[in-house]
């Protein structure tokens, strides 16, 4: 990451100067940053710097990259935590319901819809409900604005009450949460409804069925724990695709998270806040795999980690 990001070209000189800044006025800015030493130089200062917590500081934001990190980093977890909740909730859900609908019209149609979404880029589902809730919400039909299209809060934030906040924040995290759930979800859909008709077809599940048990507690009590088990492997796997998406999310919507920082890092040659940024997000994907083992001591019995 480090070497990919310094081939870019430019510097964070080249972004910074303006047209009075002088050929030596540069080069001096470029020593204080240490931009005139060799890459490898740069780097081993960097992983020096870094193993003893000094994330550096970020000429952008103007401040410390662990500020940076530590009042932005929130702001990504609790967006991407509704999306991660709501992409299973609704994929199980509707894989639980094609697999009991097997080869019916409701499990064709509800193919049909996930295969939509699941095809369709995450910025480009952004714009398209920012267009439909903002622009035209407005001037076309003439609705209120329910679910605004950019932004965490609206300027009157601070004044409202306690209650008035909660429903504040959960108005502006409506539409950049639908939009990674709606992406997400067909795979998990696609992922129960396939666990689920192969439990459906085990010894245990007919056993059940001819002891009497009512078709409910077979489904719900016997056949939907362990068709679990292969959806508790995605929930580590859809960390690093939840982390891409609030990338392209956070900058369509404009929600103050990681995902957007790192575009106008990107854009900044802001090295230490890239760094420090792509390092978080690894940390994420590996407590993601983490949580996934985690689930599967929770959901099967036989599972220990002693």
């Amino acid at each position: 990451m480090f070497v990919v990001v310094h081939l870019a070209p430019g510097d964070p000189v080249d972004i910074m100067a303006g047209p009075a800044l002088t050929a030596d006025a540069a080069a001096q800015m470029r020593a204080n940053f240490g931009l005139d030493r060799p890459l490898a130089v740069q780097y081993g200062r960097w992983l020096a710097a870094f193993a003893t917590g000094d994330f550096g500081y970020s000429h952008t934001h103007q401040a410390p990259v662990r500020t940076v990190l530590a009042s932005l980093l929130p702001n990504t977890l609790s967006l991407g935590a509704a999306a991660l909740l709501g992409s299973f909730v609704l994929g199980i859900l509707i894989g639980v319901v094609q697999a009991l609908k097997h080869r019916t019209a409701v499990d064709g149609a509800l193919s049909v819809v996930m295969l939509f979404f699941y095809s369709m880029p995450s910025f480009w589902l952004a714009l398209m409900l920012t267009l439909t809730f903002g622009l035209m919400a407005r001037n076309v039909w003439g609705w209120p604005i329910w679910f605004p299209a950019s932004g965490m809060y609206s300027v009157d934030y601070q004044s409202l009450g306690s209650a008035a906040r909660v429903v504040e924040r959960l108005r502006y995290l409506t539409l950049p949460t639908l939009t990674l759930t709606l992406v997400l979800t067909a795979g998990i859909a696609r992922f129960m409804r396939g666990s689920m008709l192969e439990v459906i077809g085990e010894d245990y599940v007919r056993t059940a069925r001819a002891k009497g048990l009512s078709e409910r507690r077979v489904i719900w009590g016997h056949a939907f724990r362990n068709a679990l088990l292969p959806i508790a492997t995605l929930s580590g796997l859809y960390v690093p695709l939840l982390l891409s998406g609030t990338v392209f999310v956070e900058s369509v919507f404009g929600w103050p998270g990681m995902g957007r920082a790192m575009v106008e890092a990107v854009h900044a040659r802001d090295y230490p806040l890239v760094m420090a940024g792509s390092f978080v997000f690894a940390v994420m994907v590996v407590a993601g795999n983490l949580l996934a083992d985690v689930l599967y001591a929770a959901i099967d019995p036989r599972v220990r980690y002693d």
